[in-house]
């Protein structure tokens, strides 16, 4: 079997974490090809070698797998020498198992990269790549500081002391004041009144009745090291935080669109968490379908004998599908958006919570997309078009009011006023 060769002169990268193999292509007016092989090494200056071989078949154009963070110093170099790259999953460019090597895999990834058989993969722009890895690496410490925060309350639950049942924050004001107290006098009763804020509703008898435990020496060290961890972790996403707005200046006429959709206003953070991760030129997506789907808030096509095996969606978007649900999960219980409440109900009776979120999700994507591509606020205008009844969708009084409980409405009689 033959394929039609679209890349006359095309490259294909194996990339591990010693050794680079490379695959060049050639391919004539007689579509006759060959293989040109060589190996590299990792370190700068084999990258700096691969960049000089490439020129010298005057190969301008490389694909290669992202095997796990090994590709990105490759990719680097070669983007800084002006060479195109496609960056594939490797579950595009996968083999056939058996008779398997790396100079085979190479020139398997150049034989599918010259027969345009290649899935790329969307790499953002170097600025936009570096605050990416600032706002993931913030969402790594609000994750430390969220373990570190439970071991801290695991300490004082063991240790009888309930401060979470008395204060909302057992890391607030009041309750850290009153835990300082607990680790610098252990085993001392004292007075809860001078530690508790004056706007704290909780009475002060139930302070007082929640501290009567006691903690141990090695719960106290342990709580004691808890704690400063997590003040050392809080310095570390500050200082992340103003470099992330030092870097996201530059695009503040796009943050400002994007903070137009419902959701986006109230945390800064929150739209620089978009612009990481799907940048300000909506060209690389040519539809908003095709941005929902690299975010993985699509169902998959799987589908066989007219038979549709599953819907799930997929793993793709692992940092940028976490924002969109908890944004999706506040709109709905918002009553100054109605285009999202609406189809979260219509959605949420057929298909359940999940399946409804999800769509909600598709419809912020979507929103984003044209923002950003017609460079215009959002509007909810597109979203809530008059739907006309068909006859044939005409219901009788008690199948209407079985059709809004089924929706979650609760259903009350006029009250009618006496006069």
């Amino acid at each position: 079997m033959s394929f039609k060769i679209l890349k006359n002169n095309c490259c294909g990268l194996d990339v591990h974490k010693t050794w680079i193999y490379a695959c060049i292509g050639i391919t004539d007016p007689n579509n006759r090809t060959e293989y040109k092989q060589a190996r590299f090494s990792s370190f700068t200056k084999g990258l700096n070698e691969l960049c000089d071989w490439l020129v010298k078949y005057n190969c301008n154009d490389v694909c290669m797998e992202s095997t796990g963070k090994y590709w990105i110093p490759v990719f680097n170099i070669l983007e800084k020498n002006n060479i195109r790259v496609t960056l594939s999953h490797p579950k595009y460019t996968k083999p056939q198992k058996g008779n398997k090597t790396d100079r085979k895999d190479a020139k398997w990834i150049c034989d599918l990269y010259m027969c345009g058989m290649v899935k790329p993969s969307f790499i953002p722009p170097a600025d936009i790549r570096e605050l990416r890895d600032l706002v993931r690496y913030r969402f790594k410490l609000t994750c430390m500081i969220t373990s570190e925060k439970n071991r801290a309350h695991n300490c004082l639950t063991v240790s009888n002391l309930k401060l979470d049942d008395v204060f909302s924050d057992i890391f607030g004001k009041s309750s850290r004041s009153i835990t300082e107290q607990i680790l610098q006098h252990p085993g001392e009763t004292f007075d809860v009144t001078p530690f508790v804020d004056g706007r704290c509703k909780t009475p002060i008898e139930e302070i007082q009745a929640a501290v009567d435990g006691a903690i141990s020496t090695e719960q106290a060290v342990k709580l004691r090291h808890c704690l400063n961890h997590i003040d050392e972790l809080e310095l570390h996403k500050a200082e992340i935080e103003r470099e992330i707005f030092r870097l996201s200046d530059k695009y503040e006429e796009v943050l400002t669109l994007i903070r137009t959709v419902p959701g986006f206003d109230k945390n800064p953070l929150t739209a620089i968490q978009v612009l990481s991760e799907i940048g300000g030129d909506m060209s690389v997506f040519p539809t908003a379908k095709n941005l929902v789907s690299w975010a993985g808030c699509c169902p998959r096509n799987d589908q066989s004998n007219q038979k549709i095996k599953s819907t799930r969606i997929s793993r793709a978007g692992s940092y940028f599908k976490p924002v969109l649900v908890q944004i999706a999960n506040a709109l709905i219980k918002s009553k100054k958006h109605p285009e999202f409440t609406t189809r979260y109900r219509r959605i949420k009776a057929r298909r359940g919570h999940k399946k409804a979120i999800i769509a909600i999700c598709r419809m912020i994507l979507t929103a984003i997309w044209h923002i950003l591509t017609d460079l215009k606020p959002y509007t909810p205008v597109g979203f809530l078009e008059p739907r006309p009844v068909k006859k044939s969708k005409i219901l009788t009084a008690s199948q209407a009011l079985n059709l809004l409980k089924q929706r979650g409405y609760v259903i009350k009689d006029d009250v009618v006023a006496v006069t």
